[in-house]
């Protein structure tokens, strides 16, 4: 279920409102840097952007398998006599390196504006030291110059360039896994909240919204250009600012657009006057929600600013909207006890979201939880992909702990899932049923086994 590029293709339709040439090389649909080389050659062009979608929270990890695939583009880019700019997460963490691989220039957070003085600058033979935003070598010294000010007017900025999307090669994609085609959007840039493991190195802690009215005319293109229905709204988390998502329904009802989506949020904003009955009324279909841990004592830990009796309330009350509940877990922050996992397991047990997502904490340049373990971090800094779930500092249990711990609650879930459709009669959910023949005795073996690896 692959999602298109939507920083990239935003700061490609600025840059072509500042009248650019602008092609687009899509790495979400490509599995070898190599591809890079024959769009060059064939576009010939004079610079070479590697800019990746700070929309997308696997941008955040600096995996090092995405770290390695930038370096080898770089590699080809400058091969062929191109001038390299980078903007990303793991560039903004790690610039040095990115300049040791012979890019020319990385753009430090939000990177429209800067990118558009830059290329100015290049263009016209000016001066382009002083740009903000800007990290750049000069004389065998790095220099890194103050970051631009955040975007405040998201509605200035002109609607992504989708055009320069295969979206029917995304449909096929979406049609052979057998979900229903999807496209992302985002509301907002930025997040407010300040959760000690959280990093926010490209939109920071500002929080900027577009207007309802600009979102929604948004979607009317999308639904009448390329027939998509269904959206998943990106933003850090959905609908923070105070009747936004009231206004969002009320525009869609008078635009008379009908679609579905799927969000994500937190539990206390969820809960504030009748966000939830407007969230339903919308179209929204299913909601995210960090809810990290059934121990209140590792919420405080994390600075998360929410309470397990809310995530019991908000999960009750979208289910009563018949709206999806899912949840993101979190194991392994710091000084983590055995009981704050079963109360973890036992919170997913009794609310049974529609899915659970599950990591272990992962160290974030820029952040609190990172400076607290960072001189854990000598032998791995960085996961290699995404479901690599190493605990990369000294935690309360080992890696393969956790990774069974892992396996092992996603089989408790699936469990009580059957055995709650087989208490209430759900013949519809058969399968559900049927897999518990498989559920209750490897997870009793998988406990055998976390209880030899706890000791």
């Amino acid at each position: 279920m692959p999602f298109p590029p939507l920083g990239t293709i935003y700061a490609a339709s600025y840059l072509r409102t500042h009248n650019y040439s602008v092609a687009l090389h899509d790495t979400a649909l490509s599995d070898q840097p190599k591809h890079i080389l024959d769009k060059i050659k064939q576009k010939k062009p004079r610079f070479f952007v590697l800019y990746d979608d700070g929309f997308n929270y696997l941008t955040k990890m600096c995996l090092t398998s995405m770290r390695e695939a930038a370096f080898e583009m770089i590699e080809i880019a400058k091969n062929l006599d191109c001038k390299v700019i980078v903007c990303s997460s793991d560039s903004t963490d790690h610039y040095e390196k990115y300049l040791s691989a012979g890019a020319d220039y990385v753009i430090q957070g939000e990177g429209e504006i800067s990118l558009k003085e830059l290329l100015d600058a290049l263009t016209n033979g000016e001066d382009a030291t002083s740009i903000k935003g800007l990290v750049f070598e000069k004389e065998g010294n790095i220099i890194k110059n103050q970051k631009h000010p955040v975007l405040r007017d998201l509605d200035a900025l002109p609607m992504p360039a989708w055009d320069l999307i295969d979206i029917d090669a995304y449909k096929a994609v979406w049609k052979s896994s057998g979900n229903e085609f999807t496209l992302n959007m985002v509301t907002t840039r930025g997040c407010p909240f300040k959760c000690n493991w959280c990093a926010k190195p490209i939109y920071g802690n500002r929080y900027n919204s577009h207007s309802p009215s600009y979102i929604t005319q948004h979607i009317r293109y999308l639904k009448e250009t390329y027939g998509v229905k269904r959206f998943w709204m990106c933003d850090d988390i959905f609908g923070l600012k105070p009747n936004w998502v009231q206004n969002f329904n009320t525009e869609l009802k008078k635009e008379k657009l009908s679609i579905s989506y799927y969000i994500q949020s937190r539990v206390d904003l969820l809960l504030k006057e009748d966000t939830i009955d407007a969230l339903a009324e919308s179209g929204l279909q299913e909601v995210w929600v960090g809810a990290e841990s059934g121990s209140q004592s590792v919420l405080d830990a994390m600075d998360k600013e929410t309470n397990v009796v809310q995530i019991y309330e908000a999960t009750r009350l979208l289910k009563a909207k018949d709206v999806r509940v899912a949840f993101f877990i979190q194991f392994g922050y710091l000084e983590e006890t055995k009981k704050d996992i079963e109360q973890t397991i036992h919170m997913i047990k009794e609310l049974l979201p529609d899915n659970i997502g599950i990591s272990v904490s992962y160290p974030l340049p820029g952040t609190k939880f990172y400076e607290k373990v960072k001189d854990d971090l000598q032998l791995k800094a960085n996961w290699t992909d995404s479901d690599d779930l190493a605990m990369m500092f000294k935690g309360t249990y080992s890696a393969q702990f956790y990774r069974k711990l892992q396996r092992y609650v996603h089989k408790e879930y699936r469990k009580s899932q059957g055995l709650y459709n087989l208490k209430h009669g759900h013949i519809n959910q058969f399968k559900s049923i049927l897999k518990l023949a498989y559920y209750i005795p490897t997870a009793m073996y998988d406990k055998y086994l976390l209880e030899r690896l706890s000791k």
